[in-house]
């Protein structure tokens, strides 16, 4: 479940009649808790609470009816209660029907309310739904309940209007959308005349079955698109029940005024909005997770698109905001000082290219509002309007409806800071009528030209806007306010990586790329913005910095990618490394991100940020921050085929291409194989059995054994089918090659040595890669790679925290799974001179870290490296391997992987530095 589904859930409970036995279990049941689990902890299976009346979940929370009264009480009862310790309970709970009490044991954090209020303080209990707690959320729950109940209505119209769901009336429905969020706001903050004028009137002139609702609604937004010296002859003419809306203006209620048909249950579920305080309202909050409503791919993951504001602020404070802050400082109560500050705030653009509803413009406005509002308060000019145009926050956003959104989360957001910094009554009275120029674009961001949208200075096109909402896409341009001044890029784009994009997306990728670059086809689609920000640039002095995944600063894409930016005469000017850009989807949902800033080459110092072992944000101030977000040397790693200090060579594992005949879970389904033909059943290790420690087996034979194996039925008839599939036109050229040998693995690398294997794809969640060693008899699957009859100590360079980081930087990433790779990953491992005595050193590292293994045999890879149940010993061992080898490079431990990184580049550079001299020497004596 998510955030608004569960806010609607526990509100429906908190309604309903308070029924003492059954409040538990359907208070975890709004919480998403399915009904087996239910059913065990009813039966007393899984339901260990030592409190009378109460219901304990393990790892979750402590839940008592108590009685009358004494809610406190029973509430100290759950919390020293030794079965609560004892399942790790997160929360504890007790009510009586007429209040309740709940704490979160770790912060101690509690609150106590009436009963029926409890859904307010719903933001507080998501961690049961295994949801990050969000400060905003916690603290205000509107934005998500304001969600929930306007999803229910829009879901409940297009139903009763089955015709404004079509694609040429959809944009009519998101439209109408935008006006009742409008309405909504206006009547709870005094823009109209009259508190919850607007849901007033529709409750007092419409039918309770909804059925003139639409006409009555219909006659309010017309009113609102007339001035009022011509009201008295507008025609038709206005009911005067309408004529106590003001004149809005700025397109939101032009045009046609037609209002879908409302049901007695879209009716209801209209009020239940309007009856919220949208007064409360946080735009950048509502603005994000409303976009997934007109959405019918998105609207599964409702509420899960708001990005917390300190996400944001990871982008907006070293982009331009530190920057202001330290400006202001320096200003102290210099009215000149802050006078120019102020001036250049005026004059300060930031564009977002990928706005959705227009979080990072509205956070970016709410932060200039407030520095502008301390250099008042500093000059006495509290009083003053603001010089900050909203105009000057531009956006490109494709799809329509979250295009809206932005618009309206911008006029929404200057209004409240109006109120927040001048008060009420000048707010007001300045708010209407609004703005008619347009200043969000709907469209493709990759094909428009940001230098028209956003342009450096001049005024551009200035056609006359009479629609706030429908401007056509070639009237986007509008007048900046105090033209000319700095401009900032700035977003989270969709990232897509080049499995996932579809035509168009390719379409656009080669657009931007064709000319550049013959490899655009294996970037991620968030590539475009990062190279179209690098030309603007070029234009005109700007920094620009987006949210992207990872894998655009890691493997393969480095050397395509950032060398073109880089000769565009820009340089990384900050950046964040790897963490989870999180939302609201349950367990944590999130993808790993980096922060990528770009700027015009320059000698200022380059800010890198990291999250600490604590969370905590880690800054360090270098010379240069390189394409892989690691400060130091300027350098891209290369694929090599070999090692080129003699270290023996990964090799891929054997594919079968067999259709499933000759791989087995069980020797059994092979039936009863003959003696002489025992051995040619092997164990096969793909990349699962052997982190899994899952069985499978499959048939090897030899030329030797052929005619013995075709003379066994089972064998003959599995020989058969694999030459059906690889004689078969969808067959590949290796299958194909490989047909007039069924018997065979299409491609063999087996040797009949020992071997070093590391499977392909691991997660990064285990704090060591997992590579272990293999006898002579198995067969490895091509999901693994294999060193053969290598020394033991390669072993200790694979097992280190030092190659992990090597492999989790310079290698692709799938999702956040490393995907390792020999030539890019193994074959460029930067690794000193080793002597003898260093190797012996390392061999035993990798002999104690196998028998620590061992030493809990059977229990597998997956098992041994969970970082929460990670054996002592098997640490140990790893700590000491991880201490030897570090002290071969720099002769003590690392302080952390930043500081691992800039040894590796630097050495890498250093190596690679060696061999481009030689190969050349080598290519002259040929020569």
């Amino acid at each position: 479940m998510n955030a608004v589904e569960i806010e609607s859930a526990i509100s429906d409970l908190a309604e309903q009649p308070f029924d003492a036995a059954e409040f538990p279990y359907a208070f975890l049941a709004a919480f998403g808790n399915k009904e087996t689990t239910l059913k065990r902890l009813r039966a007393g299976n899984n339901n260990t609470s030592d409190v009378p009346g109460g219901v304990l979940q393990r790892s979750n929370i402590h839940i008592a009816v108590s009685p009358a009264g004494k809610v406190g009480e029973t509430l100290n009862a759950l919390r020293a209660s030794p079965a609560t310790a004892k399942a790790k309970a997160k929360f504890i709970l007790a009510t009586d029907g007429e209040t309740l009490e709940a704490e979160e044991l770790v912060s101690g954090e509690t609150i106590a309310c009436a009963y029926p209020d409890f859904p307010n303080h719903f933001g507080f209990l998501l961690p049961l739904a295994g949801i990050s707690t969000i400060k905003e959320i916690k603290d205000n729950p509107i934005d998500v309940r304001a969600t929930g109940r306007l999803n229910k209505l829009y879901v409940e119209l297009l139903r009763e209007n089955p015709d404004w769901a079509k694609e040429e009336r959809r944009a009519d429905m998101n439209h109408f959308m935008a006006r009742l969020i409008f309405c909504f706001f206006a009547e709870d903050t005094d823009i109209f005349n009259g508190e919850g004028l607007f849901t007033q009137t529709i409750d007092q002139m419409s039918e309770r079955d909804g059925s003139n609702t639409h006409q009555v609604m219909s006659e309010i937004f017309r009113a609102m698109n007339i001035k009022p010296v011509d009201r008295a002859s507008a025609e038709p003419r206005l009911p005067n029940w309408a004529n106590g809306f003001p004149y809005v203006n700025g397109g939101l209620f032009s045009g046609s005024t037609e209002v879908p048909r409302f049901t007695r249950m879209a009716r209801t579920y209209f009020m239940h909005a309007g009856n919220l305080n949208w007064k409360q309202i946080n735009p950048d909050i509502f603005g994000s997770m409303i976009q997934a409503v007109a959405d019918d791919d998105e609207r599964g993951a409702l509420g899960m698109h708001y990005t917390s504001v300190p996400n944001i602020l990871k982008v907006l404070n070293p982009l331009f905001l530190d920057e202001l802050r330290g400006q202001l400082a320096d200003a102290g109560d210099n009215e000149r000082k802050l006078l120019n500050l102020r001036k250049r705030l005026a004059r300060i653009r930031v564009f977002d290219p990928a706005c959705g509803s227009g979080n990072f413009l509205v956070i970016a406005y709410k932060q200039l509002r407030e520095i502008e509002h301390e250099i008042n308060r500093r000059r006495g000019e509290t009083h003053l309007r603001s010089d900050i145009p909203v105009r000057n926050f531009r956006g490109i956003e494709l799809r329509a409806f979250p295009a809206e959104i932005a618009r309206l989360a911008l006029i929404i957001a200057e209004f409240q800071c109006d109120v927040l910094y001048r008060g009420q009554k000048d707010a007001v009275a300045e708010f209407l009528p609004l703005d008619t120029q347009n200043w969000i674009t709907c469209g493709n961001a990759l094909r428009l030209d940001w230098l028209l949208l956003c342009p450096p200075s001049g005024t551009g096109v200035k056609l006359a806007a009479d629609d706030l909402f429908g401007t056509p896409l070639q009237q986007t341009e509008v007048d900046f306010d105090n033209e000319g001044g700095e401009t900032y890029i700035c977003g989270n784009p969709p990232y897509l990586g080049s499995t996932w994009q579809n035509d168009e997306q390719k379409a656009d990728l080669q657009a931007i790329f064709a000319g550049r670059t013959k490899n655009w086809k294996s970037l991620d689609y968030v590539a475009g913005w990062f190279m179209k920000a690098a030309d603007y640039g070029t234009r005109t002095p700007t920094t620009a910095a987006f949210v992207s995944t990872n894998s655009i600063c890691q493997g393969q894409q480095v050397p395509i990618l950032w060398p073109l930016i880089f000769a565009n005469g820009q340089q990384i000017g900050f950046a964040h490394t790897s963490f989870k850009w999180a939302n609201l989807a349950s367990h944590n949902a999130g993808v790993t991100v980096v922060i990528v800033g770009l700027a015009k080459k320059n000698n200022q110092p380059k800010r890198l940020f990291s999250i600490a072992v604590d969370g905590t944000t880690i800054e360090k101030q270098a010379p240069l921050i390189n394409a892989y977000l690691v400060a130091g040397v300027d350098v891209i790693v290369e694929p090599v085929w070999k090692p080129s200090d003699g270290r023996h060579s990964f090799i891929s594992g054997n594919v079968a291409d067999d259709d499933g005949a000759l791989l087995v879970s069980t020797k059994e389904e092979l039936g009863l194989v003959p003696v002489n033909l025992q051995h040619t059943v092997r164990r096969f290790l793909g990349s699962t059995e052997f982190i899994n420690g899952n069985t499978r087996y499959c048939i090897w034979i030899e030329d030797e054994d052929l005619d013995s194996a075709q003379e066994y039925p089972e064998f003959k008839k599995r020989f058969a089918q694999v030459q059906r599939k690889r004689s078969s036109k969808k067959a590949g050229p290796r299958a194909k090659n490989a047909a007039h040998e069924p018997h065979k693995f299409a491609f063999r690398s087996n040797l009949p040595l020992p071997a070093l294997v590391i499977p392909r794809v691991s997660s990064e969640n285990r704090p060591y890669l997992p590579v272990g060693l293999v006898d002579k008899d198995i067969i490895l699957g091509d999901r693994n790679f294999a060193l053969y009859d290598a020394p033991l100590w390669n072993m200790a360079l694979i097992a280190s925290r030092l190659h992990w980081v090597w492999i989790g930087t310079v290698c692709v990433r799938m999702r956040t799974d490393f995907s390792y790779s020999n030539t890019l990953g193994w074959n460029t491992f930067p690794v000193p001179m080793l002597t003898e005595q260093n190797k012996v050193d390392l061999t035993r590292c990798a002999e104690d870290i196998l028998l620590a293994r061992e030493a809990h045999f059977p229990a597998t890879i997956a098992d041994l490296y969970d970082p929460d149940t990670m054996p002592d010993n098997l640490r140990r061992a790893h700590e000491r391997n991880d201490e030897v080898l570090e002290r071969i490079y720099i002769g003590r431990r690392f302080k952390n992987d930043t500081e691992r990184l800039e040894k590796l580049f630097d050495l890498y550079s250093k190596m690679t530095a060696v061999a481009k001299p030689a190969s050349k020497a080598v290519r002259s004596k040929k020569a």
